[in-house]
């Protein structure tokens, strides 16, 4: 086997048919399907066991979370790539062969983010991979953008790992994803350790996903999501800036926190958003920054023009939005 498909579910019964389904009918057929299951409470391991008795399925004594979950899948197996796949999701019959073919092009990529569109809105993007910013904020690129915006291949910050593919042995050179994000952020992470690392991370526009979107979470903004981004948020920067990274970019990194914390102010959060901060900051002697060696200084500098890059151009299309509609 070449690729293992490693999908985390917690309650997801209703997503799983469709899902599995839409694996059953890819094209390229050297995978295997490994699902880790959060202690779910609503017949998801007895559904799975009934009607795909020979995926693999690992059960977890209770809800560790997407970080633990995803870990545990990569950690079972022993093929070349892995996929991480959202359950809320279905796949284009040719999205395992796409994804592989993207990821084979060079050693130095670590992972590959897919062409996820929205499911109940399909012209429309649901992300094209991340970005992050010099603000602090994760950007799911291109998100509610029409589909044919985002036709050609691209280098990106990080990939979404609702639907991206994996480069596995380098986990063993950058380590897993953060058990102590538990959700949310954790991709933002991984990825920009990866490229702390030399590595890149990229956008395969012909690997179609079909999302849903806060399958698990149930909702675009609730107190456990804002909680755990906010707090996330300090750790993403905290572990991979180095101090006088941090310390350069310290006023941007304080107005984004401001103007976010005005927004759930404004929708109904700010207590929540506030008390993810303070977690995060209370909690920072738990975290382990990535050890600064003088051989990364290339790709530091990098990390840093590209977090000025994006920072102007998600204000250019913030503006874009709101002042043409476009």
């Amino acid at each position: 086997m070449k690729v293992t498909i490693v999908i985390p579910n917690y309650n997801g019964k209703h997503f799983m048919e469709p899902c599995l389904a839409s694996l059953m009918r890819q094209t390229y057929r050297d995978f295997d399907i490994l699902v880790v299951d959060n202690a779910s409470s609503d017949d998801s391991v007895s559904y799975m066991k009934e009607h795909y008795p020979r995926i693999r399925l690992i059960c977890l004594e209770k809800n560790y979370g997407f970080s633990k979950a995803v870990n545990t899948g990569i950690c079972h197996s022993t093929t070349p790539y892995v996929i991480l796949l959202n359950n809320d999701t279905t796949v284009d019959p040719d999205y395992v062969k796409e994804m592989v073919a993207a990821i084979e092009q060079s050693p130095s990529i670590f992972s590959v983010s897919s062409k996820m569109i929205q499911m109940y809105h399909p012209d429309l993007i649901d992300s094209a991979g991340d970005l992050y910013t010099l603000l602090g904020w994760g950007v799911c690129r291109g998100s509610g953008r029409p589909v044919s915006n985002y036709s050609k291949p691209d280098v990106i910050f990080t990939a979404c790992a609702g639907a991206a593919i994996y480069r596995r042995d380098a986990f063993q050179r950058i380590g897993l994803f953060d058990e102590s994000h538990f959700a949310y952020l954790e991709d933002i992470d991984i990825g920009y350790r990866a490229r702390i690392y030399g590595y890149q991370n990229r956008y395969c526009p012909t690997a179609l996903v079909f999302h849903v979107g806060s399958g698990t979470s149930g909702s675009k903004y609730n107190s456990f999501k804002v909680k755990l981004s906010a707090r996330n948020s300090v750790y993403l920067n905290y572990k991979n800036m180095p101090f006088l990274q941090l310390l350069l970019n310290s006023p941007f990194l304080l107005l984004g926190y401001l103007v976010k914390y005005a927004f759930f102010v404004r929708i109904g959060y700010g207590k929540d958003y506030r008390k993810g901060l303070s977690d995060g900051i209370r909690t920072l002697s738990t975290q382990k920054k990535v050890p600064f060696q003088p051989s990364h200084f290339f790709h530091y500098c990098q990390i840093q023009w590209q977090l000025i890059r994006y920072t102007f151009d998600y204000v250019r299309d913030w503006f874009s939005r709101k002042l043409f509609h476009r």
